[in-house]
Order: structure tokens, then sequence, then C-alpha cells
């Protein structure tokens, strides 16, 4: 499977979708990070906005891509895959994130106009992520522009509980390498250690580290969830 994760605006969360959504519930899959700058520390392999004959190489000659278009981007990445006609089929998906914020919805509503209207994707291939949704509240109350535009557009998929719920652990892993799966591999007794600690700095970071492995479980089971929502 290669996917797309594409949005106009910034601060949706593609990379967080890209890192700990999509790529781990993908076998095999590369994250190709396509951006003017070098923003992180995540390693992964990264390409320019301007060199999208390489990024169509790189993608046709892998089995599964993940494929993280920084926002600045975007604009050029569309405009490119216009002239190169056809080029649009290389992605099984477009995976939009959306956050609830009006600027926000606004810029996902184009997005999906360019994907649909301008390149010409097909509906079945162009699919929102809600991100950062507060797990209390109703996705269609959250996201009012988003679901009438679906509503009357009808050129995307749209379900509301392909949702990312809000979570303290992305902001903990945001400038990481580290993954969830990582966190969940750790198979160290630091309930035992806690007790052989000498300092109550040792603990403190000790109970950390169980704090942390548990709240990682929690968010892997709602993204699972998430993954077959979006997926299906």
């Amino acid at each position: 499977m290669k996917i797309a994760v594409i949005n106009f605006s910034g601060n949706v969360g593609k990379t967080t979708m890209a890192r700990h959504l999509l790529a781990p519930r993908i076998d095999n899959a590369t994250v190709i990070a396509v951006e003017t700058i070098n923003g992180d520390d995540c390693e992964s392999m990264r390409v320019r906005g301007a060199e999208f004959g390489y990024l169509l190489e790189s993608i046709m000659s892998l089995d599964a891509a993940v494929v993280d278009i920084g926002a600045s981007n975007v604009d050029e990445l569309v405009a490119r895959m216009k002239s190169y006609a056809g080029s649009h089929e290389d992605f099984d998906m477009f995976v939009v994130p959306a956050v609830a914020e009006t600027k926000q919805q606004y810029d996902t509503i184009s997005t999906i106009e360019a994907l649909a209207d301008d390149v010409g994707v097909d509906p079945e291939r162009i699919r929102v992520v809600l991100n950062m949704v507060d797990p209390r509240e109703a996705a269609e109350r959250a996201f009012p522009m988003l679901f009438r535009f679906h509503d009357a557009h009808r050129g995307f998929v749209l379900r509301d509980d392909a949702a990312v719920y809000e979570s303290e652990l992305f902001g903990k892993l945001a400038h990481t390498p580290v993954a969830i799966s990582d966190l969940l591999e750790d198979t160290t007794d630091y309930k035992a250690m806690i007790g052989e600690a000498r300092t109550p700095e040792e603990k403190i970071e000790l109970a950390r580290k169980v704090a942390i492995r548990r709240l990682a479980a929690g968010v892997n089971a709602q993204l699972d969830c998430a993954f077959a929502a979006l997926t299906r």
C-alpha cells in the first residue's frame, strides 16, 4: 500500500499520522518526508517538493510507502502531479488529516477540492482522518464545516470513527525517533526497579517510564480502531 498524507494546512498532524497511525500498520512501509526544511529528528527518506520525478521513482520501487508531504510543498506537488499525467494513480490512498480549528477545516476542504477536482483523484481514495478529537464530543459537532461539505460534495470518504483522539503521548514523542511500538516492545520491569532505586529522582523517572508505557498501550489500541475505520 502506498499512501500520501497531505493537507494545505500545517499543524494538522501529518507527521504524527504518518509515523504513528499509518506506517506501523502497513507491512514494510518506508516513510518518505517531502519537505523544504528538515524540521525533526525522525529517520526517514527525504526529498524536496521539486524532486517529484525522484519521488515517483522511489514510490514505484517500494512495496509500501507513506509519503508525508509538508504544507509548504503541497501546492507544488499538486501542480507537478497534474503535469505528470496519471501520477496520482501511483498512490492507493490520499489521507487528509483534519483538526477542528476553523482555518484548518477550510484548508482541509481546499485540499480535497484540489485532489478531486484539479488532479482527478477517485473519491474512494481521498480519505479524511479526524485528528486531536475530544472523545467526549461528537465528530459532526466538532467538524461541522467538513461534514456539511461532505454531505454536499461526496467526493471523498469521511467517517466519524476514523478519528485519532487527543493525547499527551504525541507531544512527548514529537521530537524523538521513538515510536509507540518501541514503548510497547520494552519489557523492562520498571516497577521492580523503583523498589531498588536509591534516590527520589530515580524513582520518579522510572515511574514516568511505567506511566508512558501504559499510556502508549491505550493510544495504540485506539489507533488500531482509527486505522481500521480509515481503510475499510
